[in-house]
């Protein structure tokens, strides 16, 4: 039997300084500087992850290993040819992504999702798991450096650590324009097929 190979598409990069981020598989943002917001969320506290409604995306099959529904979270690390996926609790330390949509193929996820999650036998994809970041308003994310294989990490506001950290002001709907964001927000993540736009500060 041939060996399953579970692979990612990283599709969320940040650069330093969060200078641009390139959300789905190849649109880059270019988000402006403006003055940053000093609320904070503890780690001992577990936000809810946000509602939104572009990650309401629907279950079109495909056959992958991890049992995920529409609107779970999972944390997902790896490389992107040796990627490792399990299940979180959403807005726990642990959960990076959710899952906002599950297709046969990668090519079949929105065009503007954060990353994708899927596995092949001899080559061929059997199934994929849509993901984006799971964004939590107030909370904290480090969203690491340009590497494909450097995954968004949920960390203490209160932290100065990490090499891109930033915090969510607000999650715009009906809106894929990061100039739309609040005057508390230094950029925007735009996710423009489904509407919506993630405003964030940095640490």
């Amino acid at each position: 039997m041939s060996e399953i190979v579970r692979r990612l598409c990283a599709a969320v990069i940040a650069t330093s300084a969060i200078a641009a981020f390139t959300v789905g598989c190849g649109s880059d943002v270019e988000p402006k500087a403006i003055a940053e917001s000093s609320s904070v969320v503890t780690e001992t506290t577990i936000p809810t992850t946000s509602k939104i409604n572009g990650q309401e995306g629907v279950d079109d099959g495909g056959d992958v290993d991890i049992d995920v529904a529409i609107g779970d979270c999972v944390e997902l690390s790896g490389t992107a040819n040796d990627a490792n996926i399990e299940n979180a609790v959403c807005g726990s330390m642990n959960a990076n992504y959710k899952v906002v949509a599950k297709a046969p193929t990668s090519d079949d996820c929105a065009t503007d999702v954060d990353s994708a999650y899927y596995e092949t036998i001899a080559g061929d994809e059997q199934g994929a798991v849509c993901l984006d970041v799971d964004w939590v308003v107030g909370g904290c994310i480090d969203m690491g450096t340009s590497s494909s294989d450097d995954q968004p990490v949920r960390i203490d506001c209160s932290s100065s650590g990490g090499t891109n950290p930033v915090r969510v002001i607000e999650i715009l709907q009906n809106s894929s324009s990061y100039t739309d964001c609040s005057g508390e927000a230094d950029s925007g993540l735009e996710y423009p097929e489904r509407n919506f736009t993630v405003c964030i500060a940095e640490l």
